[in-house]
């Protein structure tokens, strides 16, 4: 079943904090993940790993590159999951 955006932006909060130490309500749809929350590119990879299992999508390597904000990455997922349902 397909997560709502604030679903997946909770979830991808609570990886962002796990992986950074970041304050999950600090992780904000508009926020850019290198330029705001100072997000280098091998925490990202592990948090797109992370995600990947946690909503159950394929991202695949080319397709981070294109992930600049939170909005970008809950918008994927979202679309992702959408595409297999």
């Amino acid at each position: 079943m397909a997560h709502t955006q604030d679903e997946i932006l909770a979830g991808l909060a609570e990886l962002v904090a796990e992986e950074t130490g970041i304050p999950a309500g600090d992780v904000q749809l508009e926020k850019s993940f290198t330029d705001d929350l100072d997000i280098d590119s091998l925490s990202m990879m592990t948090i797109v790993v992370n995600a990947q299992d946690k909503f159950d999508v394929e991202i695949p390597d080319e397709a981070v590159g294109g992930l600049k904000t939170v909005q970008d990455a809950v918008s994927y997922i979202s679309n992702a999951e959408t595409a297999k349902a």
